[in-house]
């Protein structure tokens, strides 16, 4: 495992390495899980390990089709970087916050800045607008009045947009122009990142504290940020952005179980440990370690250079090259933020063997965090109103559009890993499926009956278009490292 590593701490901590990617056991598997449901009050659910198939998630009671099955917080997740020029969400649950009019002029601001989610850059420094630029108190008269100029300013350089007067954007997002029936899709008040910094934005102050104390106290380039260098964290940040994502959602996985590993710790030293389990907690630092570790070895990891799915322009001939050319890139994110937020106590979790499994969890389970924009309901209620409702909003309404373009309303988009949905086998025939309804509106996942499930079946989803041919089902599910053998596979295959 450590013999031709990079990195030293492969070496120095090869037996800790080895503890900490130990597969749990069947019993510990469902002892945890077990806890885990009974601790967010998912009724109905029972998951263990299912042969050679991993872990999987069962019914302990009857599911009706269209039933809620599962709705699962998940462990650690994170906003795509380029996403964030279209939506403003709260950094921990991922709810869009703000206003309609706040969504709309934050991402035409952005756009005029000649920012767009298709440019990797750095997006911290335009997370919200600056209080210079929001100090014009233009009217919605103003607005209305000024279609002389929105025409004039067309430009075919922005796709044919055309875009709105400055001040017309400003006051957007200062709230001096309030769109019709906005206030019919309010939005939870933005609250500030308690560390300072401008890149986490919540929807409330109970998320944030949550979030300081799970992730983000360590990963905060503010003032108050507990990281030993910020200048690195923000060079690991910049690094992430131009490169791959999947660091960042990887470097709050290891914040997660730092700072849960020194919450024990402190409350050893006060005598007022919780757990009782002795083996769970045993008394060493490294034991805490490994239970602070625990929620994290409850997810499926390979190590990422081996299991990422080699690109199409890559040949197979150029394979090694190119899996060691990923094992760099992800050295080169280690050393950055080992120089970010390194802890001596917990050095295993620095090593580049613990990094890359990481990365693997989250890119084999593939889950992705999505969340519906209120801003396509807002326009499609506008569209939906009756004629003289809807003519008199559109005065307004239409040159909003014409300036947004065709990427009017964007949903929010990351990654994250959800513990019990992770825990869902693929079938290409399954009983269930990821479906955001209505009323669900934060980035938790959400699995829905497809049809009946009797106390004791399997429940499964797809991890793919089911509906494609029997061929490129099974090349795509090669990505995950099986061959699918559902029912309705083994009978197309034949």
């Amino acid at each position: 495992m450590t013999k031709n590593s990079i990195c030293s701490l492969d070496i120095e901590f090869s037996d800790k390495i080895e503890a900490l990617l130990k597969p749990p056991s069947p019993q510990q598997v469902q002892e945890y899980f077990a806890q885990l449901i009974a601790t967010r009050q998912c009724r109905g659910l029972t998951i263990k390990q299912n042969g050679d198939f991993g872990k999987g998630v069962y019914a302990d009671i009857e599911f009706r089709e269209g039933e809620l099955v599962l709705k699962d917080q998940m462990l650690v997740g994170s906003q795509h970087s380029s996403n964030k020029v279209d939506c403003l969400v709260c950094s921990y649950c991922f709810r869009f916050i703000g206003s309609i009019e706040l969504q709309i002029g934050r991402k035409l601001y952005l756009q005029d800045l000649g920012i767009s989610s298709s440019k990797e850059c750095v997006l911290e420094t335009y997370s919200q607008p600056s209080k210079q630029c929001c100090a014009d108190d233009s009217s919605n008269e103003d607005f209305m009045t000024d279609n002389d100029d929105l025409v004039a300013c067309t430009s075919s350089s922005q796709n044919d947009k055309i875009p709105l007067p400055k001040e017309v954007i400003q006051s957007l997002m200062n709230g001096n122009l309030v769109l019709p029936y906005s206030k019919q899709f309010s939005l939870p008040t933005v609250v500030s990142c308690p560390g300072g910094c401008g890149e986490a934005y919540y929807c409330s102050e109970s998320c944030a504290k949550v979030d300081w104390e799970l992730f983000h106290s360590l990963l905060c380039t503010g003032e108050r940020s507990g990281s030993s260098c910020r200048e690195a964290l923000v060079k690991f940040i910049q690094h992430a952005n131009e490169t791959n994502d999947i660091f960042i959602p990887a470097a709050k996985a290891i914040s997660f179980t730092i700072l849960k590993y020194k919450k024990l710790k402190a409350a050893k030293l006060e005598g007022k440990e919780q757990c009782t389990n002795p083996n769970t907690l045993e008394d060493s630092s490294f034991s805490m370690l490994l239970e602070a570790w625990r929620p994290i070895s409850m997810g499926y990891k390979r190590r990422w250079w081996d299991c990422i799915a080699l690109p199409d322009d890559v040949d197979y001939s150029d394979e090694a090259s190119f899996r060691m050319q990923i094992r760099e890139l992800a050295f080169m994110s280690l050393q950055l933020l080992k120089e970010s937020i390194f802890d001596k106590e917990c050095a295993p979790l620095f090593s580049l063997e613990i990094y890359g499994h990481i990365i693997g969890m989250f890119e084999l389970n593939n889950l992705d965090l999505v969340v519906a924009s209120p801003v396509e309901d807002y326009f499609l209620y506008i569209d939906d109103l009756p004629y003289p409702e809807k003519e008199e909003a559109e005065k307004i309404t239409r040159q909003i559009l014409d300036a947004l373009g065709d990427d009017y309303s964007v949903c929010c988009q990351g990654t994250a890993f959800f513990p019990m949905q992770s825990c869902m086998n693929h079938s290409c025939h399954p009983n269930a499926k990821a479906f955001k309804r209505e009323e669900d509106r934060d980035g938790q996942a959400i699995i829905i009956a497809l049809q009946s499930i009797s106390k004791g079946d399997e429940i499964t989803i797809s991890y793919i278009d089911e509906d494609l041919p029997f061929e490129e089902r099974q090349a795509l599910l090669a990505d995950y490292g099986f061959k699918c053998r559902c029912p309705k596979c083994t009978g197309e295959g034949d």
